[in-house]
């Protein structure tokens, strides 16, 4: 029984991770998009470390998204967000599941700690964009700065409890996995905001 419900966990993250490595868009989704909106789109993310990704993660929304840097910046974070929170839930019934030994379990709580961190800063950054005008625009993009680059040193340091022979080698690469896709996503959403920013300095 143990071991059926650890083997449930792990289909469950492997699915997550074809979902969120997934950086193909769909021809459906070009074809029903404008293609105003989606050269807006490739040619923002060609300002990313990731711009396959960051064009795949963000085709689906070109409808919404226009021709705006603005909402293409809310946009970036709002599906960043909802990859960690995601990946979040699914390291906590990890964490909580049998078949693993101690010291993983302890890896993937302190991993789960530190997401749960990620995750708060940003939601807060996303707050931020709400409050972008007029005079408090610095300000306030500074504070978006700060929140995003926060959660992405927190994903960076995710793995460091895996490090080391003790740990299952299918899990730790499992975790890396998410991980790096979420601080990918990360990385791509604050070179939009620096982007963004840089058309107000």
């Amino acid at each position: 029984m143990e071991g059926s419900s650890f083997k449930k966990f792990v289909i469950s993250l492997l699915i997550l991770l074809v979902i969120l490595s997934n950086t193909k868009p769909s021809l459906a989704s070009r074809d029903l998009a404008p293609k105003p909106n989606t050269d807006f789109i490739n040619t923002s993310c060609s300002a990313t470390i990731y711009p396959r990704l960051c064009f795949s993660s963000l085709l689906r929304h070109a409808d919404s998204i226009q021709t705006s840097p603005k909402v293409l910046t809310a946009t970036a974070l709002n599906v960043t967000l909802a990859a960690a929170k995601s990946t979040s839930a699914l390291f906590l019934n990890l964490s909580q599941s049998h078949g693993l030994k101690p010291r993983e379990i302890g890896a993937m709580k302190d991993c789960l700690e530190v997401l749960s961190d990620s995750v708060y800063e940003l939601r807060e950054s996303i707050a931020e964009m709400g409050k972008l005008k007029g005079s408090d625009f610095q300000v306030i993009m500074n504070d978006i700065q700060t929140w995003v680059s926060a959660a992405l040193t927190d994903e960076d340091t995710c793995t460091d409890g895996f490090e080391g022979k003790a740990m299952n080698g299918n899990l730790k690469n499992d975790v890396r996995k998410l991980i790096l896709n979420i601080a990918r996503m990360t990385s791509n959403a604050l070179a939009l905001i620096n982007k963004y920013a840089s058309l107000h300095g």
